[in-house]
């Protein structure tokens, strides 16, 4: 199979478990969260930010991006900034009239909604950066033999045998 393919067929299957991950988390959270529920495109007032409401912007797209990261490899952590786009804009896209809007609630403006789109986010590459430190061993471009003393100095010692 040609690598490139390969290649987009793991990311396509990262980005599909990804969105799953955070779809689900989302329900879960909603599920979880006191009546009416939360959900991340609505407007109730003040009340609207309660902690479930931070939870469900910041963890589910932050595992969602460790996860994406895992499965994908290097590189994973770009391919995560799409988890969220596709879960939070199916979710606007819901509420823009295909689901009801329940009463004294109003849908966020567009571009209220993409301030939250742009930190769930900055949720998911964090995430991502997580699952690449974990594949790298090391957070950066240096190869680890190059930053630990022992492995440079089993290298010496190999050479001089």
């Amino acid at each position: 199979m040609n690598r490139r393919l390969l290649a987009v067929l793991m990311g396509l299957v990262a980005i599909s478990v990804g969105v799953l991950i955070n779809y689900f988390g989302d329900r879960l959270i909603n599920y979880v969260a006191p009546p009416p529920g939360i959900r991340l495109e609505l407007f109730w007032g003040v009340s609207t930010f309660s902690p479930y409401w931070v939870l469900t912007l910041f963890v589910p797209p932050l595992i969602a991006g460790f996860f994406v990261s895992m499965i994908y490899g290097l590189g994973g952590k770009l391919i995560c900034y799409f988890v969220p786009i596709i879960v939070r804009g199916y979710s606007y896209y819901q509420m823009t009239g295909h689901e009801g809007l329940p009463d004294g609630v109003t849908l966020l403006p567009f571009g209220y909604w993409v301030l939250v789109l742009i930190v769930a986010i900055e949720a998911a590459a964090i995430g991502g950066v997580f699952g690449e430190i974990l594949i790298k061993k090391t957070y950066g471009r240096r190869p680890p033999h190059l930053l630990h003393k022992k492995a440079a100095d089993n290298k010496l010692s190999n050479l001089e045998s």
